[in-house]
Order: C-alpha cells, then sequence, then structure tokens
C-alpha cells in the first residue's frame, strides 16, 4: 500500500513555507511519518531553513530536490514558490544518495551517489529508479547520466533534470536532507515492488539544414561550419524573417534551439547568450564534431509531447494503476508558451488521473530508461509515474 501527498506553499517566509508543507503532508498520513519527500524550490527561499522546517514537521530527513524555475502540481502551478510530494509506502522503499564536486570529477561524484543505492546489494526489489536532480550549471550532466548508467550496470531507470534559479541563471542548488548543495548531484533511490514508468518527448523538429560543431567549449558552442555560431543563427533569422537582437537573443533563441541528431532523434539545447567573438553559449554541453539543426515546434506540438511522455510512462506500468507522478519540463518551454503552459499540465492531470503529479521547470531534463530516448536534455517533458 503506498500513500502520496501533493502540495504547493506561497509562504514567503522560508522555514514558515517548509513547516505548512511538512505538517500538510503529516496530516495527509494521518500523523504518521513520511518515508520521503521530494520537494521544489524557487531561489526566493532560504533553503536550509526551508528544509529544517520540512523535515521536522514530515518526520523524515529522506529529502531530495532542488532550486526550481517554476513549480506546480496537478492542480496549482506558479513562480516564487515551493511545491512537494510526501511518499509513504509498503511497496517502494527509500534512499538519498549525493555527490559532491561534480566539476572536479564526474567518475567521483557518480560513485559516491550510487554508492548509497541499496538495490545494488540487495537485490530482492525487482525494479530500480533514482530520480536525479544535478547543478544543470556546473555542466558534465551527459557524463554523469553515463557515469551513474554505468555504474549501476544499466540496472536503473533515471529521471528528473537540472535545478534552477527562477531564470537567474547565476547559482543553482540540490537538495538532500536538511541541507542544499551547489556543484553537486542528489538521488532519491526508489526500490519498488511493480514498475516505475519514466516517459520523454519534446516535439520539435528540424527547421534548417544539418550543420556541423567544428569548434565547441563544453557549453560554449563556437563555430558552425567553420563559421562563427551567430552566423548561422543570423542566417537562419534572415531567411525565415525573424528578429533576431543579438544584445537580446533570448525572444529568439526561445523559439530556435539546437537539435543534435542522433540515432535515436534529436536532442535539444537552448542557446543563452551571444559573446563577443560570435560564439554562443548554450544551456548544456554541444559536442565537437556533431550535427546541428535550428529547431522549430508551436504550442500544439509541446502539449502533444507532454501527452506522448505520459502516455510512454502509463504504458511502461505494466497493467498497474497509476499511484502518483513527476513531472519536468524546461523553463524555457514555460517561458516560450506563457499561459498556455497551463494547457499542457492539465493534459498531464487528465492523462493520469486520479493520480496526481508534483513538478518544476527546470534547467534540462534528465531521461534514463529502457525503450525511451536517454540522455540530457532541453526543452523536454520527463514524466515519471509511481505504480498505485
Amino acid at each position: 500500500m503506498s500513500q502520496v501527498h501533493n502540495t504547493i506553499s506561497i509562504l514567503t517566509d522560508s522555514e514558515a513555507a517548509g513547516r505548512e508543507i511538512g505538517r500538510s503532508i503529516r496530516q495527509a498520513f494521518d500523523g504518521a511519518t513520511a518515508d520521503a519527500v521530494i520537494v521544489f524550490a524557487s531561489a526566493r527561499h532560504d533553503y536550509e531553513a526551508l528544509l529544517r522546517g520540512l523535515a521536522e514537521e514530515a518526520g523524515t530527513d529522506v529529502v531530495v530536490g532542488s532550486s526550481s524555475a517554476g513549480e506546480f502540481t496537478q492542480d496549482r502551478r506558479g513562480e516564487g514558490q515551493v511545491s512537494a510530494m510526501g511518499l509513504r509506502s509498503s511497496e517502494m522503499h527509500f534512499a538519498v544518495g549525493i555527490g559532491r564536486d561534480v566539476t572536479k570529477g564526474v567518475a567521483a561524484a557518480a560513485s559516491q551517489v550510487v554508492g548509497s543505492f541499496q538495490g545494488l546489494r540487495d537485490r530482492a526489489a525487482p525494479y530500480r529508479s533514482a530520480l536525479v536532480m544535478t547543478d544543470a550549471l556546473a555542466g558534465h550532466t551527459d557524463a554523469l547520466v553515463e557515469e551513474m548508467t554505468l555504474q549501476t550496470a544499466g540496472n536503473y531507470r533515471f529521471f528528473g533534470g537540472g535545478a534552477g534559479d527562477d531564470g537567474r541563471f547565476h547559482k543553482t542548488h540540490v537538495f538532500a536532507g536538511r541541507r542544499a548543495y551547489s556543484d553537486a548531484v542528489v538521488a532519491l533511490e526508489i526500490l519498488s515492488d511493480k514498475p516505475v514508468g519514466v516517459g520523454v518527448a519534446h516535439g520539435w523538429e528540424p527547421a534548417g539544414v544539418g550543420l556541423r560543431v567544428t569548434e565547441a567549449e563544453g557549453m560554449k558552442l563556437v563555430s558552425l561550419n567553420g563559421l562563427p555560431a551567430f552566423d548561422a543563427f543570423n542566417e537562419h533569422a534572415q531567411r525565415t524573417g525573424q528578429g533576431f537582437d543579438r544584445g537580446n537573443p533570448m525572444p529568439f533563441f526561445l523559439h530556435n534551439v539546437l537539435g543534435i541528431r542522433s540515432p535515436e532523434g534529436y536532442r535539444l539545447r537552448v542557446p543563452l547568450a551571444v559573446q563577443e567573438d560570435g560564439s554562443v553559449m548554450c544551456a548544456a554541453a554541444v559536442p565537437e564534431g556533431a550535427i546541428v539543426h535550428v529547431m522549430k515546434t508551436s504550442n500544439e506540438s509541446a502539449l502533444q509531447a507532454a501527452r506522448a511522455a505520459t502516455t510512454a510512462a502509463l504504458k511502461a506500468l505494466e497493467g498497474n494503476k497509476p499511484g502518483a507522478a513527476i513531472v519536468f519540463d524546461c523553463v524555457a518551454t514555460r517561458l516560450r508558451m506563457g499561459a498556455v503552459f497551463e494547457d499542457e499540465l492539465a493534459a498531464c492531470a487528465r492523462m493520469l488521473a486520479p493520480a496526481g503529479f508534483v513538478g518544476c521547470n527546470t534547467y534540462g531534463q534528465i531521461a534514463r530508461s529502457e525503450g525511451q530516448f536517454g540522455g540530457f536534455h532541453n526543452c523536454t517533458a520527463v514524466v515519471c509515474v509511481l505504480p498505485a
């Protein structure tokens, strides 16, 4: 048997917000303590005051989450808030893992995280998954997901995303227990007697010819086809009749992301800023030598992607009923869609009902599951469904 409670706090006092959430969870469980709590919080909050109040009221230090860039549940959404899910279950078991100093060593950070996974030692639970939240501004998330997959021998489904900070792109944090960390990755291991479903989809398609990445330095895209990256975007803007202000490129970039071509499809990267030398900073690394396309989408395509991700996650339950879900989508998607983003969340709510969900807008999304397009993404909907 499993119990789930989703809640949002709009309180601006961080400790009070944490206590409000913790009390709400405890009350929903008839006074019993939570087995685990997933929490996402706006950058306006004092994270450790928030986490302290939450842990004390919910009665558990098995707390994992991150700072975010928009918070929501199945029936509420907004910015500057705190969203949370309390879990209590006799059929799922939870453990918290944390890896520090990602920028100094991806393999070491991944090893620290998976070292806490009980499923690597106790094979009793047939289904192994983990919610993974990382400091996306520290970079290396693709490599981190690959390392965690390697070190768990591919036996875990991963889902999650990169921490946000309300679109400031200044400093992001992940949460483990009562502490908040930067340059780190955290995970909530979920060992289950029933399947856990993960779905991923984005709804973008190529709008231009393929371009080779001739020079890149991590998240800095230096040149395409031997020319400054800016030139390729500027040519695309002129060809399609779009405005492109080099000093304020985000209105253009939100509608014209990059797609890295791969055998499974296009992995998206959001451009963020144009540098003086014509290079373009992106929200995640673009590999040198890759073929990329400027991509296009529509609000309807984004809605269809959210439906497709939810459908795939529900199908992966193998006939079990949904008990709860965790939903992630990119902050760029929310900014591009505006109020229409609520339609995407409403579509997920209808498909998952009567199960609810909690989630947030992230700086990139993580998905690794059999039969799914895995890795680290931008502008992509990721849905994880826990069984009832």
